[in-house]
């Protein structure tokens, strides 16, 4: 039992820490949290839903999502998996 429990409490620190590297490429432009307006033109993302946040992304991806900042945004998330985006949606929403 207690093998159990350090696997899982060492798999969650491995998870959270692959979060927090792959949101790293967000953090300059929209806070370490989420917490800044995106060079003034964006929503502070730490305040949207996790599944508005993956709508975004992937969206942002496929051209289907975006403002004035939609072609600057889909070459940010252009080779992020469907796993990081996962990944960067939960970081955020854990702020």
């Amino acid at each position: 039992m207690k093998t159990l429990l350090m696997i899982l409490g060492l798999s969650a620190l491995l998870l959270a820490n692959d979060a927090a590297s792959a949101y790293q490429k967000c953090a300059s432009c929209h806070g370490a949290t989420g917490e800044k307006s995106a060079l003034g033109k964006s929503r502070i993302i730490n305040t949207m839903p996790k599944a508005e946040i993956k709508t975004a992304l992937k969206g942002y991806q496929d051209g289907s999502y975006g403002g004035p900042m939609k072609a600057l945004m889909k070459g940010q998330v252009a080779t992020l998996s469907d796993a990081q985006i996962e990944l960067i949606a939960e970081h955020i929403g854990a702020q």
